[in-house]
């Protein structure tokens, strides 16, 4: 269990919501805030998209996260809601504040992942992957910052990527989507520093999540007949650090830095978890 150098828990007494709760990254870090005092209230969608290839999350993921929350002493409120629509996000915030009282740190990891040259990539694929990874964003700060601005303090964490920093071949939806989450990181931090609040996001390179982790995307990224071995040595060759994935624990670990308060002077900021992807 990680503690702070006097021996107490960073998060005890506060509330995290996380959108994207039920498994992935999202997983890990309501693990690691749980592990740390947290209360969370775990907000997931709970259906397949329509463009991706691999399945989306289920509500078993969610209560499975949810089980694991609890097996640490911690309590953890459920709830499946769309982040692309304001209305369940609003109802949603709602109990969840009705709940638990209040909400300390928000942390957005809803996404989806597909990908397709720029000039072959469908309408659908485009609306979907920026009303998910961008518009969702701007929806859950929308209803749940002015309760922080309030109580003037909040954390914000939101989860983009290494392609919200620079461009890749094939996603342009995807890359144009995470660099847009960063606008709104530091566009929010302009506008809410005042009350308190301080917003920062996440870059993680590839993490061997169910976005990740199937043939398709293999064979996508290295060729007919690859597998997640060629996946990872093709992952090591881009990166500094010799290793084949950034688990998703590391990227938790940084989240869980930014929403405490060792970083109450931090905002405004993109942190790569990246193995050293963006220096090369």
């Amino acid at each position: 269990m990680s503690e702070d150098s006097d021996g107490r828990q960073r998060f005890t007494g506060k509330t995290a919501l996380i959108t994207g709760g039920a498994r992935g990254i999202g997983r890990e870090c309501a693990l690691a805030l749980a592990r740390e005092g947290a209360d969370l209230v775990l907000l997931d969608r709970c259906a397949n998209p329509a463009t991706t290839l691999y399945e989306g999350s289920s509500r078993d993921d969610l209560t499975r996260t949810q089980e694991e929350v609890q097996g640490l002493g911690r309590h953890a409120l459920t709830i499946q809601a769309d982040v692309t629509r304001e209305a369940e996000l609003r109802v949603a915030v709602s109990e969840a504040l009705g709940r638990l009282g209040r909400i300390d740190i928000l942390l957005c990891s809803a996404g989806i992942f597909t990908w397709g040259r720029l000039w072959e990539l469908t309408e659908e694929q485009w609306d979907e992957t920026i009303d998910v990874n961008l518009k969702g964003v701007w929806l859950t700060m929308k209803a749940l910052v002015p309760r922080m601005i309030e109580r003037r303090y909040g954390r914000i964490v939101v989860v983009s990527s290494t392609a919200g920093v620079r461009g890749w071949p094939g996603m342009a939806h995807y890359v144009a989507s995470k660099h847009g989450v960063i606008g709104l990181v530091r566009s929010l931090a302009l506008e809410v520093g005042e009350y308190g609040v301080t917003v920062n996001a996440v870059c993680p390179t590839r993490v061997p999540t169910e976005m990740v982790t199937y043939p398709a995307y293999y064979e996508h990224e290295c060729g007919p007949g690859a597998t997640l071995d060629d996946l990872a040595k093709a992952t090591r060759a881009d990166q500094v650090l010799p290793v084949d994935f950034v688990p998703a624990t590391a990227i938790a670990n940084a989240v869980a830095w930014l929403a405490s308060d060792e970083a109450a002077y931090v905002t405004g900021t993109a942190l790569p978890i990246d193995a050293g992807e963006l220096l090369v």
